[in-house]
């Protein structure tokens, strides 16, 4: 059986700044995977720390991407909230993204949106209103679950363990605000079942 092929889009989140390499969540995911039995690739990672949706989209434009996927993740918006941008323009631009992902998949089931993260919650945001970052970003997550759920593909809420994880000891990098390699592990509890399954599509 040949191995699946894996595509993770997104930003600082997905290409794990602060971290090794192995500590990224797309890089202990395939870990994961395998430790189970499923044949997967290492990840193409097309991911840069700051990225909008529409950033996104121009890499991706850049990367000239062919073929099929065997799975594609999408984790992006947190930059959209944090410049202010409006959740109309987001709703626009990652649905927009969504049928992108599932153009390289191929099928909508093997496409995995990842939530976004409450970076409201970590050291980097002492002094700025968390209420109010965390209700934007509930806001954003409304919209992207609405559209994947809309689109039958998969949705991994990962919200819950980053407002867990905090500013706890070991769960954040050197900045104070992006999650450390011992934080995308519990990520990674919440994504791996949803992987899982859509690689399974793979094989019916």
């Amino acid at each position: 059986m040949a191995e699946t092929t894996f595509l993770a889009l997104g930003d600082s989140y997905t290409i794990g700044e602060g971290v090794p390499t192995e500590g990224r969540w797309p890089e202990q995911l395939v870990a994961r995977l395998r430790e189970r039995g499923v044949m997967v690739g290492d990840p193409r990672i097309i991911a840069t720390t700051g990225w909008t949706t529409d950033e996104l989209s121009g890499a991706m434009d850049e990367a000239g991407l062919r073929g099929s996927f065997g799975l594609v993740t999408l984790l992006i918006g947190v930059n959209n909230q944090y410049r202010g941008r409006s959740a109309s323009e987001y709703r626009e631009q990652f649905l927009a993204l969504l049928h992108r992902a599932i153009a390289l998949a191929g099928d909508s089931r093997r496409v995995v949106v990842v939530s976004i993260p409450d970076w409201g919650v970590t050291a980097f945001a002492e002094g700025r209103d968390r209420a109010a970052i965390g209700s934007d970003i509930d806001t954003f997550n409304a919209i992207a679950h609405d559209e994947a759920i809309r689109a039958h593909a998969r949705w991994a809420d990962v919200t819950p363990a980053s407002r867990a994880a905090g500013a706890k000891p070991g769960m954040l990098v050197e900045d104070g605000l992006h999650p450390s390699a011992a934080q995308y592990a519990l990520w990674v509890d919440a994504i791996l079942p949803e992987a899982q399954a859509a690689v399974r599509e793979l094989h019916r």
